[in-house]
This record gives C-alpha cells, sequence and structure tokens, in this order.
C-alpha cells in the first residue's frame, strides 16, 4: 500500500522547494481519493491496449509482459460475489467498479466446481435481437446478461449468479492495513496552533500498492494544477528510501 503521509509529504515538499505555493491536508484529502481512482481507471485502459497490441502481433513479448504487470496490480481489488434475484434483477455489490465476468449457479462435474459463462451485453437493443432470434435466443445453457444499473439475466429463470468483478478503489487501515471504506486520508491533529501533525490514527493509507507513489503524487497535483516533473518525484522517493535505509 502507498503511505498517504508519504505521499502527501512529498507533495508539500516538491510544492514548496518549487515555490509553487503551500497544498493544506484538507486541500490534499479531497483529491486523493480523485487521484487514486484516476490511476486505477488507466490501468484498464493500459490493459485493454496492451491487449490489442498482443492480438495484433505488435511487439508481443512487451505487450504480453505490461498485460501481466497491470493484471498483477489489479488482483488486489478483484472479487466475487453470489447474488440471487430479487424483483428479476440482481443488485450489483455496492463496491462494485468493472466486470470481470458472470455466471450461473455452480454445480459439480467430477468433483469440480462448474458455472455457466454468461455472455454479457450493455445495450438493450442488442437484448431484444438476441430474445427475438430463434438462433441465438437464451436459453439456461446458454444465458445472456444486460448491465446496467443492475444485472439482468436471461432466460429469467435464473436465479442464482457468481459475479466476478473489480472493486472501487478505496483506502487501507494505516494501523492494521485492514481495507477500509473510507477513501485515502491525511489525518491530522492541531495540538500545536498552527501545525499539523500527522496521526495515523485518524489516517487512511492509498489502497494501490506502494510502486504507484510517483504516480500518486503527480496525479494529485495535477489536479490541484500544479505541474511536477516525473524526474523530481523520483529521485525525492530514493532520497527519502536512503534516508530510511541508512537510520
Amino acid at each position: 500500500m502507498a503511505s498517504v503521509n508519504r505521499v502527501y509529504t512529498a507533495l508539500k515538499d516538491l510544492v514548496n522547494k518549487d515555490q509553487k505555493g503551500f497544498v493544506s491536508p484538507s486541500i490534499f484529502n479531497s483529491f486523493a481519493g480523485l487521484a487514486q481512482n484516476s490511476i486505477y481507471n488507466r490501468l484498464f485502459d493500459e490493459h485493454r491496449n496492451a491487449m490489442k497490441f498482443r492480438r495484433a502481433g505488435v511487439d508481443p513479448g512487451k505487450s504480453l509482459g505490461k498485460t501481466k504487470f497491470i493484471e498483477e496490480d489489479l488482483s488486489v481489488f478483484h472479487k466475487k460475489a453470489k447474488l440471487s434475484q430479487v424483483n428479476g434483477v440482481f443488485e450489483k455489490p455496492s463496491d462494485f467498479g468493472r466486470l470481470s465476468s458472470i455466471t450461473t449457479n455452480s454445480s459439480y462435474v467430477f468433483n469440480t466446481t462448474v458455472g455457466t459463462n454468461v455472455q454479457v451485453m450493455h445495450s438493450q437493443e442488442d437484448i431484444d435481437r438476441a430474445l427475438m432470434s430463434d438462433l441465438s435466443k437464451p436459453s439456461v445453457e446458454s444465458p445472456i446478461a444486460l448491465m446496467g444499473s443492475d444485472v439482468e439475466v436471461f432466460p429469467n429463470n435464473i436465479k442464482k449468479i457468481e459475479l466476478r468483478y473489480y472493486k472501487l478503489p478505496q483506502g487501507l487501515n494505516t494501523l492494521t492495513g485492514a481495507k477500509s471504506v473510507s477513501q485515502p486520508k491525511f489525518g491530522y491533529s492541531t495540538s500545536i496552533p498552527g501545525v499539523e501533525l500527522y496521526d495515523l490514527n485518524l489516517s487512511v493509507d492509498f489502497e494501490l500498492p506502494e510502486h504507484f507513489f510517483t504516480d500518486i503524487v503527480i496525479e494529485i497535483a495535477q489536479l490541484i494544477g500544479i505541474n511536477l516533473r516525473d524526474q523530481a518525484v523520483a529521485q525525492y522517493a530514493a532520497v527519502e528510501k536512503q534516508k530510511e535505509e541508512n537510520k
């Protein structure tokens, strides 16, 4: 996990060094979650582009390697949920971000759990076309689903599904490392007037891994309207790491 204290301290130090103003904790906190979401969404875009290059045979080794790295980063957000139909639809989990796959209720075949894959569609027109077709009409053996604010599965006599998805990024408890429902937050106390002292009891770290440190710092700076160079942030991180190792 990326430490919210390290990210805020780096951003504040770099902004002060370049004389570009002052970033207060409240300003930082208002953009921390947005920055993490932006990087999270960018990972999916990069994965899609890497897959395009891989399928096109453009530098397959490099695109395969990038695909694996991105999938590893996204794996911390991957979840599954067993859902039951209510009023004809399946309600998405509250932390739903991106779809991975849908299968119908699993059964056991040769001591292995097997579920039927559900073909996912994203428009009512495609669903209507499939329902009216004699060739592609959905069945229990070949179901389809419409993804909207909820999930609607056809035929509608399918009452249970397993949804695999990527949850929205949130935060991690700074003290325990446990998942939090809160967004990243630099917690502080004002026991000394005019000084915001870091308080880990009130803080929530980023859920993104530590190696996204530079990306997070730069993303928050850009959202605030401050331009920081990648190299400057990377150099700052290297110096701070060396200081830690020398302690």
